[in-house]
């Protein structure tokens, strides 16, 4: 009797929702035809693609510098803003500084790298 009621009720939410269906897919909806509601929709995709690529690069360069013995990956930030990444922080030597520098360029999606912030102490 359970599986019925359950069958039952699953045919009516079904039949329930086709005519929600419709309207979503009819092609007069006002939000299809509103040019600029389509752009700032479009627009919005654009920066949270961008956001979530930065994000991407964050991680990805900040877990290679983690994980290389060349590169004390705990002592370096690392942020990124428009593919452009930043480094900034203290290693112990010049070759960890390169290092750095050369593992971030080496990432995928990456335009360039910022060092400015990042010092050697030798």
């Amino acid at each position: 009797m359970k599986t019925i009621q359950t069958l039952t009720a699953t045919a009516i939410a079904a039949a329930l929702s086709l005519p929600l269906a419709g309207a979503a897919l009819a092609d007069n909806t006002p939000a299809i035809d509103d040019t600029s509601a389509v752009m700032l929709a479009a627009n919005t995709v654009d920066n949270a693609t961008d956001a979530a690529s930065d994000t991407w690069i964050t991680t990805k360069v900040k877990s290679t510098l983690l994980a290389e013995d060349a590169t004390p990956g705990m002592d370096i930030e690392v942020e990124t803003k428009d593919g452009v990444v930043s480094l900034s922080g203290t290693v112990a030597t010049e070759a960890e500084k390169e290092a750095a520098i050369a593992k971030a360029r080496g990432i995928e999606g990456v335009k360039d790298v910022s060092a400015d912030g990042l010092k050697a102490v030798d």
